[in-house]
């Protein structure tokens, strides 16, 4: 049975292998209750990001969860739009002080490209240089342990690589039964890249798979727990979202079964329904 509670990036540094995913939670009650909940439950490691908009509420969790800072791996992203070495190291020091930490244990780009042109046929190649950079020096400085990328595939991964011989930590893509992104994948492997994986449940899809429905009733699961479970399977962290309180819980509670070789390929190939 593969047991796997961590990973250990490729600078020795080591992250739980389910974090607690805070996209789309509301700042205030929403977010504070549900990282609390969290944390409550067992979870030791947070992903939010400035474009959130939730890093207050989530730090302010963190703070009252009566837990010390060295017991939780808190990770943040710079919002897509803001490019430069000099707006990255400012905008890290924003983040930091809204979450109420001395230091990220994981800072991620969150984007290659602002989101308003993630569709179009322009790059930002020279932009997320610079930004890598200064991500680099930050790391260099003892001011965040562990740097990374996130929604970056092999074109935006190599420019950044081969600019400074410095490979992310960790990238953050969405990736799940169905979207198994192997290109990406298989490029950050050789690098000791570690593959988060958000939206583990592909935003609710997975449920409306039946296969999925009768995986899980071999293995006595919810179909959140199959899918958290197959990304661990794939050496993938997945980071679950929810604000019920169950949920949260069951999300964590995934390291007591196995899913078999013929299955993980079966729901590796399975077919998603479209996005609303």
């Amino acid at each position: 049975m593969i047991n796997r509670h961590e990973y250990v990036l490729s600078n020795g540094v080591r992250i739980p292998s389910v974090g607690f995913g805070t996209w789309q939670i509301q700042n205030g009650a929403e977010a504070y209750d549900a990282t609390r909940h969290a944390l409550k439950v067992g979870y030791r490691h947070v992903d939010t990001a400035a474009a959130y908009g939730n890093e207050e509420s989530v730090g302010r969790a963190l703070r009252d969860a009566g837990l010390s800072r060295d017991e939780v791996f808190v990770t943040s992203k710079l919002k897509a739009e803001l490019k430069g070495y000099r707006t990255a190291r400012d905008e890290y020091e924003q983040t930091i002080r809204r979450l109420g930490v001395d230091k990220l244990d994981l800072y991620l780009i969150h984007a290659p490209k602002p989101w308003s042109v993630n569709s179009s046929g322009l790059e930002y190649t020279e932009q997320n240089i610079e930004t890598w950079k200064a991500f680099v020096d930050l790391y260099k400085e003892g001011r965040v342990r562990s740097i990374g990328v996130s929604n970056f595939r092999p074109e935006h991964l190599r420019p950044i690589i081969d600019a400074t011989g410095f490979a992310p930590h960790a990238n953050q893509i969405f990736l799940c039964p169905g979207d198994p992104q192997k290109a990406t994948v298989d490029f950050s492997r050789p690098y000791g890249i570690l593959t988060e994986a958000y939206s583990p449940l592909a935003t609710g899809r997975i449920f409306k798979v039946e296969s999925l429905h009768r995986i899980a009733a071999k293995y006595g699961v919810t179909i959140a727990q199959l899918a958290i479970r197959w990304s661990l399977q794939k050496g993938f962290l997945p980071l679950p979202k929810s604000v019920t309180p169950e949920r949260i819980a069951n999300n964590l509670d995934v390291y007591g079964f196995d899913i078999s070789a013929f299955d993980l390929a079966e729901m590796e190939d399975i077919v998603l329904p479209p996005w609303r």
